[in-house]
Parts: structure tokens; sequence; C-alpha cells
């Protein structure tokens, strides 16, 4: 009877451990968050991994997503001007990590805003400043950060009031952000006039680029030229694809429910979506995408994006809000087809 008992409590040792070992690989990653207020962020790390952190520097006058990396620990946002890599754009230094916001509120410039403007031009300039961070949540699988934000003119009085939901999840080789926020016109209306400048992007590293052409000079709508310079393409092969089919500099301007870059850095396959919300204005929204690393959502500046036929000037009336809603996609290890991308955005429409 011993021999029995002892037989019988090894098989159980046995299979409890081997429960335990299959439990492991298949439970989903934690999600923790490190807060620093001394350095003016929070990190979000993937079973002990950095993913990305939440920004607020003195220096970029908006909070900004950075860097971000895939699973294997590769990032995919450009360095410049947070952290400069050799062989990499030194162009447009509000280019940072991913961001939010737009390029006329009230005539205000909140999108090309940084350190590069000279002080006699900055009364044309608005601020989004971090407050808060109000509700941190982590868990296995995916985590909840909630903050809030003052979008202010020159003179620091504040127009909007922005309360946003960063849901970051995780699950194997797949990194997804969904922000949701909510903009609140807590004085009097505000005016989200047309312009080409927003309002959801990433700027990603060199290799996901598309493979440079010629040199071209771009402008703000101010008329404020940056010149974007030809570079060499070795080791760059980024490639756009929209839910529409188009593809790579072609993808500019066109609306689509979710737009893909895909390329290599080194040898890692990498996949980088962001995925419109059918309950967002302008849904399919125009794709402000270009070749040198911009990647971003713009469902307000229809006048560029359609050579002027059609123009919007969205208000928020005073009191009252709006909600955007966009989810951005971190693949590694190959590229995600048609029906894997549509299956990520039906599940973005479903949840929010």
């Amino acid at each position: 009877m011993k021999l029995q008992a002892i037989i019988i409590f090894l098989i159980g040792v046995f299979v409890t451990c081997n429960l335990s070992a299959e439990a492991k690989k298949t439970r989903a990653p934690k999600i923790q968050f490190i807060v620093k207020e001394a350095d003016k962020k929070v990190e979000v790390l993937v079973d002990g991994k950095l993913f990305t952190a939440y920004c607020w520097p003195d220096n970029v006058m908006k909070p900004v997503l950075y860097p971000v990396l895939t699973s294997q620990g590769t990032e995919i946002t450009r360095g410049y001007p947070m952290n400069p890599r050799a062989g990499e754009r030194v162009d447009h230094p509000h280019h940072i990590g991913i961001w939010f916001n737009y390029g006329d509120v009230n005539g205000y410039d909140f999108w090309n805003n940084s350190t590069a403007i000279p002080a006699s031009k900055k009364n044309g300039f608005g601020t989004i400043k971090h407050l808060n961070i109000n509700q941190l949540k982590e868990g296995f699988g995916e985590a909840l950060m909630v903050s809030t934000e003052s979008w202010t003119d020159p003179t620091g009085k504040e127009l909007l009031s922005e309360k946003t939901e960063y849901h970051f999840i995780a699950k194997g080789s797949t990194r997804i952000i969904d922000r949701v926020t909510r903009l609140t016109a807590t004085g009097d209306d505000v005016s989200l006039n047309d312009n080409k400048e927003g309002v959801m992007a990433i700027r990603v590293a060199r290799q996901l680029e598309l493979p440079s052409k010629d040199e071209v000079i771009m402008t703000d709508a101010k008329g404020n030229p940056t010149t974007v310079k030809k570079m060499t393409n070795e080791g760059v092969s980024g490639s756009y694809r929209s839910s529409e089919g188009i593809k790579d500099d072609e993808v500019w301007s066109t609306r689509a429910k979710w737009m893909d870059l895909h390329g290599n850095i080194g040898s890692e396959k990498i996949a980088v979506v962001m995925c419109d919300h059918p309950k967002n204005q302008s849904y399919p929204t125009y794709w402000h995408a270009r070749g040198y690393g911009l990647f971003a959502a713009n469902p307000l500046g229809w006048s560029v994006f359609t050579k002027g036929k059609k123009k919007l000037n969205y208000r928020i009336p005073a009191g009252k809000s709006s909600i955007f809603r966009y989810r951005i996609i971190i693949h590694s290890g190959g590229d995600l087809n048609d029906s894997e991308i549509s299956s990520y955005a039906d599940d973005f429409a479903r949840k929010y």
C-alpha cells in the first residue's frame, strides 16, 4: 500500500508540473507599469521587457509614446530628436514616437511646435500639457492607463481638455496600442480648421521608410519649408498597403479603414498597422502617410487631400466633447495578410 501511495503521489507531482509548464507557455504576458515621475514618464513592460513609455518632457510640447519596441525588443520609432541614431533623418523635430495633435486649433498650430520654433514665432503655436495619470491597471494580456492633458494657447489659456485611455495589449509576437481620446471644449467653441497636419501619427525608424527617391521640400500650413533629403537606401525596406489595395507612395491622400507598413529591421520582419474606427469623424479616414517615415491618419484635413474639392472645418461646441479612436498593431516575425488585419480592425470596432 505504501508503494502504491508513493506511485500515485509521484504521478500527481508529474502531472502538476507538466500542467504548470503548459500554463506558463499559454498564459497571457504580464503587462506592468513603472512610474518615473522624476524622468516624466511611465514605462510599459511586457513580461519585464520594455514595450513603450508614455513621456511628457518639457522640450517636446506634447506627451508621446517613445520609444516603441517589438516583442523582440527592436525599436520601430525614429530616435531623433530624443536619441539620434547614425544614418537616420534629422528633419521634422516635432515627429517623435507616437503622438496625437493637430495643425490648426482656433488658429494655433499644435502639430509643428518644437524647440526649433524661434521665440519670435511662438505666439502662433499651441502646447499639449500633461496633467495627471488618473489610472493604472496592470494585467495579463492587457493593461490600461488613463491620463489627462490640457491643450493650451500661447498665453496658457486652455482650449481643450483631453482625457485619454491607452489600452496596451500583448499576445504572442504581437503588441497593440488602442488609444481612445476624448477632447472637450472647456471654454468657448473650438474650431479644428481644415489642415493637413494631423492627427494620429507615428514616425518610424529609417529601415521602415520607403526607399528614397528624390529630395523633397515639404511645407507646413504656414508655408514654412522643410527639406527631406535623398539618402542611401541600404537596409531600407518599408512598403505601405491600404485596406483598399493601394500601395507605397500612392497611399498618401487616399481613404482607407486601415494602413499597413511592413519591412525588415535587420533580420526581423515587422508589420506596423494603424486602424481607423467606424465611430470616428470621416471614417474611413484620409491618410497623411509619407515615404520618409511619417505615418498618420487625418480625418479633419479634407482640402489638401482632395485638391480643394472638399473642405472640413470641424467644430467642438463649448462644453461638448469629441472622441477619437485608433489602434496601432506592431507585429514581429512576418507580414499580416488582409484577412488578419481586418480581423484586428473588426475586433477594435466592436470593443469601443
